[in-house]
């Protein structure tokens, strides 16, 4: 099928369950992935958005996979809470983690989360945003498979690791980002290639060292950390705080138990603080924190983080989205089976 293909929120998110659902995939796990994929189309987040699917789907041909699993959760310490995924996927895990998380970070200022074993193939600013409209400031780290090379280095040892932020304000969204250590996402460059678009210079480099444009040679290459040594410690960190302080993998080391899906299975670290907690009563932080907004937006050209996102949040429920026609087939096909 070529063109595109118009969908409502609605249908987003009924199409993506029933592909999912097809598949194999519980009602729970197909549900809160659901939610994850039509919220980044919601947002106009194209690479974690229905692009995804196909991804989810093709996990399962890895027999670790558990399509069907119920996260557990546990206590191992007063503000600590554990997640065990089970091999199944990020968004359920999430989601039950969030309620005990937010008990403790307003229980004791500040919480953590340590999920383990799930698949993590979404972006990170959905659990982030969820603490903040609740009032908590918060921080998410994950890394994936081996994309990125260290600084100086051609070959692939970190993931694209992001880490995710978010701030709670009064009278308006959460103030976000979310953003990989490498230049850019990986589902960018497998957007260009599914597009046929070159990738901007700087982004990566091929199997020979040398930088490339080609986003197929990218991706049998390397991608590079931005900002050269500082994204690659920033990424380095990444592997430390999703990987070994939470007793999961390093990037390295989740390529070694994949099957080729390309689906990562590792932990990913949050923190929660709640800001009533962090001060003396009455101190204000957050109309201070609009202060420093309104000095940011002052300067023409400025914008804030995830301001785009929201932009875009306000618009499609009443528009609706558009996919290209040839990824509404392939996921129509998981439907027919």
């Amino acid at each position: 099928m070529t063109g595109q293909v118009h969908l409502t929120l609605d249908e987003v998110h009924a199409l993506a369950v029933r592909a999912l659902a097809a598949s194999g995939f519980s009602a729970a796990q197909a549900g809160a992935i659901a939610d994850t994929v039509t919220a980044a189309e919601r947002d106009e987040c194209k690479s974690h958005g229905l692009f995804r699917i196909p991804y989810y789907v093709g996990a399962l041909k890895n027999p670790d996979v558990d399509a069907t699993a119920e996260p557990s959760i546990t206590e191992l310490a007063p503000g600590v809470v554990h997640v065990d995924a089970h091999f199944g996927f990020a968004p359920l895990a999430l989601q039950m983690g969030a309620d005990p998380l937010t008990g403790k970070a307003r229980q004791n200022g500040i919480a953590a989360l340590c999920i383990n074993n799930a698949y993590h193939i979404a972006a990170l600013w959905p659990e982030v945003e969820r603490l903040a409209e609740r009032g908590l400031v918060a921080f998410a780290f994950t890394a994936a498979l081996p994309y990125v090379a260290p600084a100086g280095g051609t070959k692939p040892l970190y993931g694209t690791n992001p880490m995710a932020f978010a701030w709670p304000r009064k009278d308006h969204p959460p103030l976000v980002f979310d953003q990989a250590s490498s230049m850019t996402a990986r589902g960018e460059i497998q957007l260009h290639l599914r597009d046929g678009k070159p990738i901007p210079e700087g982004w990566a480099i091929g199997p020979d060292g040398l930088p490339t444009t080609d986003p197929k040679t990218a991706l049998e290459g390397a991608q590079l950390p931005f900002g050269g040594h500082k994204g690659a410690a920033i990424a380095m960190m990444v592997e430390l705080l999703a990987g070994a302080l939470v007793g999961d993998v390093f990037s390295y080391e989740a390529a070694e138990r994949d099957t080729g899906t390309g689906a990562p299975c590792g932990g990913e670290f949050l923190i929660a603080i709640d800001p009533a907690r962090c001060v003396q009563s009455g101190a204000g932080q957050l109309d201070h924190a609009e202060r420093l907004f309104a000095k940011i937006l002052e300067q023409e050209g400025t914008r804030l983080p995830s301001d785009r996102r929201f932009a875009a949040r306000a618009r499609t429920p009443v528009e609706g989205i558009d996919i290209p026609g040839s990824l509404y087939e392939r996921i129509l096909e998981f439907i027919r089976g």
